[in-house]
């Protein structure tokens, strides 16, 4: 195998800068997909003085399809051996109230970002990662219900996402395309995301970020998977 590059969405801050930064730790060369040029490049300056191999960054904004076309141009020309898509990049939605009061335009949105613009950047990706023979890994949350938190909008684009990532492993699997993807749930996490919540049975970015990267690194076939770094635990 040549150069272990990876591209990880999102990963200015929150989980994917610590997936970006154990990544970067662990041998991979780390390609930063982020919205804001100001942060992007304050995230490159803290991840490579923590140790980590970063090559650079790409404005990514999901919500805007043109622009995930322009990206996926320039991923192509600058980092041609990339061979791991670490879709991490998204938005919350209203989490504040119940499904009843959420609004259409804040379910379309969030499905816009979360699941129409992570398809459009893995199908734009997908002829190069075939080519390195790379795979895809979706940082999600179950599909199932919680009955502990359950905000409509992104529980529903990241169900759609998880549709995505199986329906593709089914695919590449029957068309014998050297592409493999599955899909992560990190857990409970302290994140901005969340309103940097941390109950009991959450962790912090550090954590899921190491242990994301051991599950990147295992040397394993997780075709299709869904693999939950730190399961929610149920209360009694």
């Amino acid at each position: 195998m040549g150069k272990k590059i990876v591209l990880v969405t999102g990963a200015n801050k929150g989980i994917g800068f610590g997936i970006a930064k154990h990544l970067g730790l662990s041998g991979w060369q780390v390609v930063i997909g982020a919205r804001d040029e100001q942060r992007a490049e304050k995230a490159i300056i803290e991840l490579k003085s923590a140790g980590a191999n970063v090559l650079g960054w790409v404005n990514i904004e999901l919500k805007d399809l043109a622009n995930v076309e322009q990206a996926a141009k320039e991923i192509n020309e600058r980092f041609p051996e990339l061979t791991l898509l670490v879709n991490n990049a998204g938005i919350p939605g209203d989490m504040s109230v119940d499904s009843e009061h959420t609004e259409i335009s804040v379910i379309r949105e969030t499905l816009d970002v979360n699941f129409v613009g992570t398809f459009a950047l893995t199908k734009a990706l997908i002829p190069l990662i075939a080519k390195n023979n790379g795979r895809i890994a979706n940082v999600t949350v179950p599909s199932e219900i919680s009955p502990y938190w359950h905000p409509l909008a992104y529980v529903a684009s990241k169900a759609a996402q998880n549709a995505m990532m199986g329906v593709m492993a089914i695919e590449f699997q029957q068309a014998n395309t050297p592409v493999e993807t599955f899909s992560v749930h990190p857990g409970p996490t302290t994140t901005d995301l969340n309103g940097n919540m941390a109950l009991p049975g959450f962790h912090d970015i550090e954590t899921v970020g190491q242990k994301f990267a051991e599950l990147i690194n295992d040397g394993q076939s997780h075709q299709g998977e869904f693999i939950e770094l730190y399961p929610i635990v149920k209360e009694d």
